[in-house]
């Protein structure tokens, strides 16, 4: 019982980082199409350059306001960003 658990959370935190990395990387591709820096978007932001670069490295799983925020920061939607 306790290895099928320990099995579900393992498969839970593969996706959830799958998820993040898939966002990193749109995000990555979406920022340098339109030639803006990781700095640019953490003065935008008003977070730490590190803060970008662990988003688009799949390190962090963002909240949606988070989201919200580097979308706009960008100049794409939510949706364009979460593709």
């Amino acid at each position: 019982m306790i290895l099928f658990s320990f099995d579900i959370s393992t498969a839970m935190l593969w996706r959830m980082k799958s998820e993040a990395q898939k966002l990193g990387d749109n995000l990555k591709k979406i920022r340098t199409k339109k030639s803006i820096s990781q700095g640019d978007i953490a003065r935008a932001l008003n977070v730490a350059r590190s803060f970008v670069s662990d988003i688009e490295n799949g390190k962090r799983n963002p909240t949606l306001a988070t989201i919200t925020k580097l979308a706009k920061a960008i100049g794409v939607s939510t949706s364009e960003l979460l593709k």
